[in-house]
Formats: C-alpha cells, structure tokens, sequence
C-alpha cells in the first residue's frame, strides 16, 4: 500500500508519500508546496491541484490521506485550510482514490502513543518509523509523514475500509444543464455553460 499524506494549507500544503513493504514503512518522498501570498487565490489552489495529480500519478498512490480541518483556529484560515483540502480530494476523486481524515489527535496518538505529544515528538518519532536520517524538516512535511502513517501503520481498520471503497463510476453522476433559450446559435452555450480549458489560467507559474 502506497498512501500520500496530506498537510493541508493555502500558503503550505505538506505532503509525505509512505509505502508498506511486509512489516517495514518506507519513505517514498516528501516536502512542501509553497505559494507566494500575492497570487491571486485560485492560482494558488491550482498550483496546489497540479502538484499533488503528480504527486498521485508518480507514485501509484492507492490511498490519500489528510488532516481535518481544526475549527478552534479563526474562522479566515480554517476557510483557507478548507480550500485546500476540496482541491486535495478533487485530484484524488478525479483518479477514483479513497481519501480519509484524521484528527491531529488520532495522528499523534497513531505516531507517537499520545494525543498531546508536541511537534517535535511526533518529528522524532517519524524519523525512527521510517528508519531516517534525521527528523524530517520543515514541520508541515513531518506531519504530513505522520497523516500517511497514521493511515498505514496505525489504523489498519480504517487501512482496510479505505481499500474496499467503492467510488461510483462517472456515469454514476448526473448533471443537470440549462437548456438554451430560443435564437441561440448552434454549438452556443447559455450562460452557465461550457468553459474552455484553454485561457481560465495564466501560463504556468513557478510558485511552488
């Protein structure tokens, strides 16, 4: 099982990619998405949808997880963190994935045995499950490492109900369209109807 772990934010979103090989967790790869803050909002979602599809497709990701929203934060960043997670689970639904949640206290207590261990425990403990070097920097990377291995090592239940998912086929979904209104042009859409893919975005920027 190979799960991508998710640290959800608009200006940094952390990410850890885990595999299971037998008994032993192996560190695939992991860092942080950065956006510059003076980027328009829904660049920065995209610069985050786009990299976490080639984070999926290059590692064969079977499952993604990620960490719930905290609502004890103000209202302005749970809103940003929210953001970011919608596109997170778009580029996983767009590939059929499961995506599961987990509190920060089930992912510390998964980690490290308790649900008030500080960040620089659960750092620790991340390096000594996954056999590293050091203790993986900066902060949003160790904890998106512990999302994935909270998933893989230490909810094996939930390991188990995420593989047997079944994600409804496209086909599945309807929707629902306007109808054109009389003396429309052939091929003319109303007015909520079909973006082009070309033109919505700027050229790709580097604000990773």
């Amino acid at each position: 099982m190979i799960v991508l772990g998710i640290d959800p934010g608009t200006a940094n979103t952390g990410y850890g990619v885990v595999e299971r090989r037998g008994n032993r967790l192996l560190a695939l790869d992991g860092g942080v998405i950065t956006t510059r803050p003076e980027s328009p909002p829904q660049f920065r979602l995209a610069n985050i949808h786009r990299r976490v599809c080639a984070l999926l497709d290059e590692h064969k990701v079977n499952v993604l997880a990620m960490e719930d929203v905290y609502f004890g934060r103000n209202a302005t960043s749970a809103f940003a963190v929210g953001q970011a997670r919608g596109v997170v689970m778009l580029a996983g639904g767009q590939r059929r994935l499961a995506c599961v949640s987990y509190t920060p206290q089930q992912i510390k207590y998964a980690v490290c045995g308790s649900g008030r261990a500080e960040k620089d425990q659960v750092a620790r403990m991340v390096q000594m499950l996954l056999s590293l070097d050091s203790p993986p920097r900066p902060d949003h990377a160790a904890d998106a490492l512990a999302i994935a291995i909270c998933h893989v090592n230490g909810a094996p239940h939930a390991a188990a109900v995420a593989e047997s998912v079944v994600v409804p086929e496209p086909h599945d979904v309807t929707e629902m369209r306007l109808s054109r209104g009389p003396g429309s042009a052939a091929g003319e859409e109303g007015p909520h109807g079909r973006f082009g893919d070309s033109g919505d975005l700027p050229a790709q920027s580097h604000d990773e």
